[in-house]
């Protein structure tokens, strides 16, 4: 009997040792390990990789929308062609008042047209891709490739408190045409812009110095 249960380890250790079942003898049982799950690693590594490289490619789908935005400056553009065209066919039956209100009018489109160029030239290279050949460019402006999120978020918020005192001067100027209400509203929302930008502002130096 022992002989016997002996024959039967043996036979069973040359089942798992021996790569060709046929070759262990007749007591080998044609039994399979369970797969190693290292197997599986480098297909989930794969995937993974991919996985990455599609959401790392997926910035590109933000070069799109900066193109919109230079099509967006072209339409400012010719409303700034309509506004100093119409200052100049008026400029001799125009009071100083209206000549101010579309002095600031050009303004508006001004400031909004540099707002869009920060925007997209400082959105491109931190979000999509890097313009290398234009590092050298002499025309090249200082502040591109020192902007980050951070500085980009307090430009905006100035810019936008800019554009609305403008037009809340261009108001005051022609304030005999509008409502206490209305200006109210504009002097809130201005205000609001203002205390905005300036909590960003003290949002930023703070997370500067834990830095």
């Amino acid at each position: 009997m022992h002989g016997n249960r002996r024959d039967r380890h043996i036979a069973l250790a040359c089942c798992i040792a021996a790569p060709d079942p046929r070759s262990a003898g007749r007591g080998c049982y044609n039994r399979r390990l369970p797969k190693s799950p290292r197997r599986c690693r480098p297909v989930m590594k794969r995937l993974e990789t991919l996985f990455e490289h599609v959401l790392f490619s997926s910035r590109w789908l933000m070069a799109p929308v900066y193109f919109g935005l230079v099509l967006a400056m072209l339409v400012l553009l010719v409303k700034f062609a309509k506004e100093i065209f119409g200052l100049l066919g008026h400029i001799t039956t125009a009071s100083g008042g209206e000549m101010i209100i579309g002095v600031l009018s050009l303004v508006d489109i001004a400031l909004i047209m540099n707002l869009l160029i920060i925007i997209m030239l400082s959105g491109y290279e931190n979000f999509v891709s890097k313009m290398e050949d234009l590092h050298s460019h002499q025309d090249r402006p200082d502040w591109m490739g020192h902007i980050g999120f951070s500085d980009l978020k307090i430009k905006l918020i100035g810019s936008i408190v800019a554009i609305s005192g403008i037009e809340l001067l261009k108001a005051f100027m022609n304030v005999d045409n509008l409502t206490d209400r209305h200006l109210a509203w504009m002097v809130g929302i201005h205000v609001t812009f203002l205390f905005s930008g300036v909590f960003y502002a003290l949002t930023d130096k703070l997370a500067a110095k834990d830095h």
